[in-house]
């Protein structure tokens, strides 16, 4: 689904302090529902989800399970991998709390020569100098709390 295919609107707010960042991320909320209703709608009510390619998608359980085929697939992709051609890919995706990176390099084989994520709230915690400076010591958690951090991604 493209974004020019749905309605919403961007919330935006008028004072920038923990409170105001606060009431834009329950309208980000109340705007993704509305997103995902539109799309839920417009799905299809039945059909594949998958290709059709069975190199790449792993065969159903009752294949896997009753057939000597579905097992040999199912082990096949999951103990050599996907074949990858060589190179270099930078994709993403629109995570809760900004863009979710991934960068890979294949040499060919069914495992990454090397893989780096770019999680979204490393790149947010540059902000918090600026928000934080200047504050009382009580503010730092709602200002933290207000950027939606996740700390496992801060401590790189």
């Amino acid at each position: 689904m493209k974004y020019g295919e749905v309605e919403f609107d961007v919330p935006v707010g008028t004072k920038g302090d923990s409170f105001d960042r606060f009431v834009v991320r329950l309208e980000e909320i109340r705007q993704s529902i509305r997103i995902i209703r539109q799309c839920a709608e417009r799905m299809p009510k039945t059909g594949p989800i998958d290709i059709d390619d069975p190199r790449v998608v792993l065969p159903p359980k009752n294949q896997v399970y009753s057939t000597i085929e579905g097992t040999i697939q199912h082990f096949k992709i999951i103990m050599e991998g996907l074949k990858i051609p060589a190179g270099e890919v930078y994709g993403y995706t629109e995570g809760g709390n900004g863009e979710l990176g991934f960068y890979l390099v294949s040499d060919g084989s069914g495992t990454p020569y090397r893989v780096r994520i770019r999680p979204p709230c490393f790149y947010v915690t540059s902000g918090l100098e600026k928000l934080i400076t200047g504050q009382m010591m009580a503010d730092l958690v709602p200002c933290f709390g207000s950027l939606n951090m996740i700390g496992g991604e801060c401590d790189r």
